[in-house]
C-alpha cells in the first residue's frame, strides 16, 4: 500500500471500529431495531468506501507497476489476481 493511502485507510477503519462498538452498545441497550439497522447500513457503506480506496491503491501502485514493468510473468500474475478478485466481489 502506498504511504499516502495507508494513514487514510487506517483512520477510516478506526472510525468504523468505533461505529461497530456503538452498534454493540445499541443492541445491549435494546435500541429500536430500525436504528440498529440504519447504523449497520452505514458501517457497510463505510467498509465499501475503504474497499474502493484499497482497490484503487492496488490498481494505481501494484497492478500499474506490473503492467508497465519488464516482467511478463508478473504482468500475467497481476492480471489473473485482479480477475479473481473482481470475480469474488461479484458473488
Amino acid at each position: 500500500m502506498q504511504a499516502a493511502t495507508k494513514p487514510k485507510v487506517i483512520n477510516r477503519l478506526n472510525r468504523i471500529e468505533g461505529q461497530v462498538r456503538g452498534i454493540g452498545r445499541m443492541v445491549e441497550d435494546d435500541r429500536y431495531c430500525v436504528d440498529v439497522l440504519t447504523q449497520l447500513q452505514a458501517v457497510r457503506a463505510a467498509l465499501s468506501r475503504v474497499e474502493s480506496e484499497v482497490l484503487k491503491d492496488h490498481l494505481d501502485h501494484c497492478v500499474m507497476g506490473a503492467m508497465t514493468g519488464e516482467d511478463p510473468v508478473d504482468r500475467k500474475a497481476k492480471a489473473a489476481e485482479l480477475i479473481d478478485l473482481l470475480g469474488r466481489a461479484s458473488r
